[in-house]
């Protein structure tokens, strides 16, 4: 007898030795972050928080990573557009706060599109992993929006102002191999490997010293828990106010038209993935 498909958009699967996987699984979707979707990446890091293992690993389903925002669930709200934006970036800033503030490594693997939210979601991570082949791109100012899931406050952090500021302000896309020389994650591996080199790493830790281990990583974590949580309510209220401006709207609207025209031979799938901010 077969067992039932899971229609859940965020799952929990504990492997052996320890590693928790925390697993983004909506892949015809490009994992993208419409209000349930964020709703329970939410409470499944609450529920790993609660029982974390040795090592957490953060990954996705799919060709892509996370693709940002459903433009497509956020558009054609009207007055309660910022209402309904405010609430998915609460929901999602919930789980990056939780999984910044987990005492045990966590291991991101980043494969093909890693955009709009997505790019927080992958920063949140200690050890971030990207296949050769992932794309990272903020994309945020080109629908008349402001960054969200930590990304602002993730960026100058890890690249540096001058360069976070360039990634934000001109939606430029990074590679893998790009995204490693930036030091935006931790190193670009063949796109074959990841999956096996994240677990593996994953592994590693969750048997390596384990009081050590996270002694270490609350030393890289003094005092920013509380500074990221205000960081994150204030990009919550800015992404709302502007989802509810003329302006973004009608950005929003003129790049799901143009999204909206698929050309010869594009699958439902990848016709679906383009209405997110990727």
């Amino acid at each position: 007898m077969s067992l039932p498909v899971s229609t859940e958009p965020v799952r929990i699967v504990r492997h052996p030795a320890g590693v928790v996987e925390l697993r983004l699984d909506d892949p015809g979707r490009g994992n993208a972050l419409d209000l349930r979707t964020a709703e329970a990446l939410r409470d499944r890091a609450l529920e790993v928080a609660a029982d974390p293992g040795g090592a957490v690993l953060l990954r996705a389903t799919g060709g892509s990573f996370c693709v940002g925002g459903d433009l497509r669930a956020f558009a054609g709200r009207g007055a309660e557009t910022g209402a309904y934006v405010h609430a998915v970036a609460t929901a999602a800033h919930t789980a990056i706060q939780v999984l910044h503030e987990l005492p045990v490594p966590v291991v991101t693997a980043v494969r093909g599109a890693a955009a709009g939210g997505g790019i927080g979601l992958a920063l949140v991570g200690d050890v971030v992993l990207a296949s050769r082949s992932a794309r990272f791109r903020l994309a945020y100012t080109a629908i008349g929006l402001t960054p969200d899931c930590g990304a602002s406050w993730f960026l100058p952090r890890l690249v540096g102002p001058r360069r976070a500021a360039d990634l934000i302000l001109t939606n430029r896309v990074l590679t893998g191999d790009d995204a490693e020389r930036w030091g935006l994650v931790s190193r670009s591996v063949d796109d074959e490997e990841l999956d096996d080199t994240a677990h593996r790493t994953a592994a590693d830790l969750a048997v390596g010293a384990g009081d050590a281990l996270r002694a270490a990583k609350g030393l890289l974590r003094v005092d920013s828990g509380d500074e990221l949580s205000r960081h994150l309510a204030e990009e919550a209220r800015s992404i709302a106010a502007l989802a509810d401006s003329r302006e973004a709207q009608d950005r929003m609207a003129s790049f799901l038209a143009a999204r909206g025209r698929p050309k010869a031979g594009d699958s439902r799938a990848g016709a679906r993935e383009s209405e997110s901010v990727s």
